[in-house]
C-alpha cells in the first residue's frame, strides 16, 4: 500500500525520493566536497593538488574525526555530548602522568592507550547514569561533564604540560603503513567499525529506533537506559583514542587538548546529514563533513585567510546544513 497523499499534493517525484534519500544525501556531500576541491584547485594550485596535502588534510581531520564517530551515535538516539573535547584533554593528562608512564616503561607503551581509552569511557559512563538513570538532560549532564573534565584535568597535571618520553610509544606515531601515517589508519579503523555497528548490527537499529520515538522503543522492550549508557560510553572511548592519537601527535599531555573539539564534532555529524533531532545517522555522512570542514580550513591556510573568515564559513555551513534538515523533515511529515 503506497504512501497516502495530502489532497491536492502531487506524489515526490523519483528524483526527490532519491535526493531525499541516504544515497542522495552523501551524493550531495561528495559534490559539495569535490566543488570546495575544485576551488582549492583554482586559488592555490599545486601547492593544494598534490597527494602530500591530501594527507594533511586527512591527518588534521582524523583526531575530531574520531570524535565525530561516537558523536554520531549519540545525536542518532536523540542526545547530545558536549564534554568530548574536555574528557580527551582528561584522557590525555591521565595517560601522560609519570606514574602510568613509569608503568609502560616497565610493560609495554599500549599501557598509554589503555589508560586513555578507560578514563574516556568513565567519563561517558557517567554521563550516561546521570542522564539515564538521573534523568538529567543531556545537554546539562555533558555541560556539567565539560567543566568537570576540565577542572579535573587541571588538578591532576598541575596546570602544566605533561612530557611524554616513551620513545615506542612516539615512535609508533612518527610511522605509517604504506605511506599513510597512523592517525590516518586509526581514524579509518574507527570510521569503518562505525559504520558496522550503526547500519548493520542490532545495537544500530535500536540506537535509530531510540531517537526515533524514545517511548515506542521503551514499549517495544528495548532496554532504553542501559542503552542510552553504552551510547554515552561509546562517546566517551571515541574521546580517549582521540586522546591517545592527540598524544602520539603532540608529545604532550595537558588540560588544554580538546578545547572547541566538541562544537567541531556537532557540525560535521550535522553537515554529514544526522539528524539533531535523532532518528537518522549516517557514519559515511560523518566522515564526508569531517573531510568537508578541514578541507576549507586547509583552502583558508594555504590563501593566508584569517581564522575569522574560517569562522564565519562554518557558521553559515552549519546554518544551512539545518535549514536543509529541516526542510526535508517537514516533507516527510507532510508524506506520511
Amino acid at each position: 500500500m503506497g504512501t497516502p497523499q495530502l489532497a491536492g499534493e502531487a506524489p515526490p517525484s523519483a528524483l526527490r525520493r532519491f535526493l531525499s534519500g541516504g544515497t542522495g544525501r552523501n551524493l550531495g556531500l561528495v559534490i559539495a566536497l569535490a566543488v570546495i576541491v575544485g576551488v582549492g584547485a583554482l586559488t592555490a594550485g599545486d601547492r593544494f593538488l598534490n597527494f602530500e596535502n591530501f594527507l594533511t588534510i586527512v591527518r588534521a581531520a582524523s583526531i575530531v574525526g574520531v570524535i565525530t564517530v561516537g558523536m554520531t551515535f549519540v545525536i542518532t538516539s536523540g542526545g547530545i555530548d558536549l564534554s568530548v573535547g574536555s574528557v580527551l584533554g582528561l584522557s590525555t593528562v591521565v595517560a601522560s602522568t609519570a606514574a602510568v608512564q613509569a608503568a609502560a616503561k616497565e610493560t609495554s607503551w599500549l599501557l598509554l592507550v589503555v589508560v586513555a581509552i578507560a578514563v574516556g569511557a568513565a567519563a561517558g559512563f557517567v554521563n550516561g547514569i546521570v542522564i539515564a538513570y538521573g534523568r538529567v538532560v543531556p545537554f546539562m549532564a555533558t555541560l556539567a561533564m565539560l567543566v568537570a573534565a576540565s577542572g579535573l584535568a587541571e588538578l591532576i597535571s598541575d596546570r602544566k604540560t605533561l612530557i611524554i618520553n616513551n620513545t615506542d610509544f612516539l615512535n609508533f606515531f612518527r610511522g605509517g603503513l604504506l605511506g599513510v601515517p597512523a592517525l590516518i589508519w586509526i581514524f579509518a579503523i574507527v570510521a569503518v567499525a562505525g559504520w558496522f555497528l550503526l547500519g548493520r548490527t542490532t545495537f544500530g537499529r535500536r540506537t535509530v529506533a531510540l531517537g526515533g520515538n524514545y517511548e515506542a522503543a521503551r514499549l517495544a522492550g528495548l532496554k532504553v537506559k542501559r542503552h542510552i549508557v553504552a551510547l554515552y560510553v561509546l562517546a566517551g572511548a571515541t574521546a580517549g583514542i582521540a586522546g591517545f592519537m592527540m598524544m602520539g601527535r603532540t608529545s604532550v599531555g595537558t588540560s588544554t587538548h580538546g578545547g572547541g573539539y566538541e562544537l567541531d564534532a556537532i557540525a560535521a555529524v550535522v553537515v554529514g546529514g544526522t539528524l539533531l533531532i535523532g532518528g537518522r545517522g549516517t557514519i559515511v555522512g560523518t566522515v564526508f563533513g569531517v573531510l568537508i570542514f578541514q578541507t576549507l580550513i586547509n583552502i583558508f591556510t594555504q590563501n593566508n585567510l584569517s581564522t575569522s573568515v574560517q569562522a564565519i564559513t562554518k557558521g553559515v555551513i552549519i546554518v544551512v546544513a539545518v535549514l536543509l534538515q529541516q526542510r526535508f523533515a517537514a516533507r516527510g511529515s507532510r508524506s506520511t
